[in-house]
């Protein structure tokens, strides 16, 4: 089978096509054949040696790639809920490696979710990191209630956009940030109020929030602090609460928590639902073939994609 190889961290030329054995599976495994699969800011964060390369103690060459869509070719003698022909999509392993820069990947049942018939394999495949990150981050800490004010931040984005949708769902007063290009697709996304970033500080533009969802991290965090009530809640998905920010948090009487998201078959089941309903849908920015993988990585590298981006196999 193909797979597209990472050499060293460093630059896209480190991204290498080659054929290797086509995986084989443990009695408690399912071996899929990819349609298509997402690439997230993680994915080129780890290429340059940041993101989840510092967990990673795979010797060189690795396999990266975490966001899948495909169909079962086979399926373990201990697996049960799942068979031969079914089309599933998740994201796996993560922060591991998963190997799914290839044409088959390996893959555990208790983190697969059957993928809605009304669906593609592209928007399956975007609905996966970004997705399980958004309702992770709105479920884990906090209990959204209707009417609660909420803010997500980087709102076109990846996570973004389905965290608009997904709060919006909750019955929550969405707020979204971006720049001014963006602000039309985020109201469309179902977002009551939209914030111009570039012609307003945060801090002037709104107070008083229940909730906020933070995928910027680093200066941005301690901002948010202002910004969010007494007894709210913020999720970074980006590590932007240090120690020393957590007891301030802790001191003010905000409920403060980084987050990395992890794969659950549960979830994904939950998110699934959601695209079987048209509850969320899938914003695809670009959709490169499979061995464009470089291609893909430097146009996710620009940071300004709306919605996710796509191969297809």
């Amino acid at each position: 089978m193909k797979a597209i190889i990472l050499k060293e961290y460093g630059g896209v030329e480190n991204l290498q096509t080659v054929e290797i054995p086509i995986p084989v599976i443990k009695a408690d495994e399912v071996l899929i054949k990819l349609k298509s699969i997402s690439i997230n800011p993680v994915d080129v964060k780890t290429r340059q040696g940041k993101g989840m390369a510092g967990r990673i103690k795979d010797p060189m060459p690795i396999i990266l790639g975490w966001d899948i869509s495909g169909v079962i070719t086979e399926a373990g003698t201990e697996v049960t809920g799942f068979k031969a022909g079914d089309e599933v999509f998740s994201m796996i392993e993560f922060p591991k490696l998963a190997n799914a820069y290839a044409e088959y990947v390996v893959a555990k049942p208790s983190e697969l979710a059957i993928k809605p018939a009304n669906i593609n394999h592209d928007e399956a495949a975007a609905a996966t990191l970004a997705a399980l990150t958004a309702w992770q981050a709105l479920t884990l800490h906090v209990t959204i209630k209707p009417g609660d004010r909420v803010l997500i931040q980087a709102a076109a984005g990846g996570v973004g956009h389905y965290a608009v949708q997904i709060a919006k769902h909750m019955g929550a007063y969405v707020i979204g940030t971006s720049s001014a290009a963006n602000k039309d697709f985020i109201l469309a996304l179902g977002a009551d109020e939209h914030i111009d970033y570039h012609a307003q500080s945060l801090e002037e533009a709104v107070k008083e929030v229940d909730f906020i969802l933070d995928p910027i991290g680093a200066d941005n965090t301690p901002l948010l602090l202002n910004i969010v009530k007494k007894g709210g809640t913020v999720i970074s998905i980006m590590g932007g609460f240090t120690e020393a920010l957590l007891q301030k948090a802790q001191h003010l009487g905000i409920n403060a928590h980084n987050i990395l998201v992890y794969p659950s078959g549960a979830d994904m089941e939950t998110i699934a639902g959601f695209l079987a309903k048209g509850i969320v849908k899938s914003t695809i920015y670009k959709t490169f073939p499979f061995h464009q993988l470089k291609e893909a990585h430097l146009e996710m590298e620009k940071g300004r994609a709306v919605g996710k981006i796509t191969l297809a196999f």
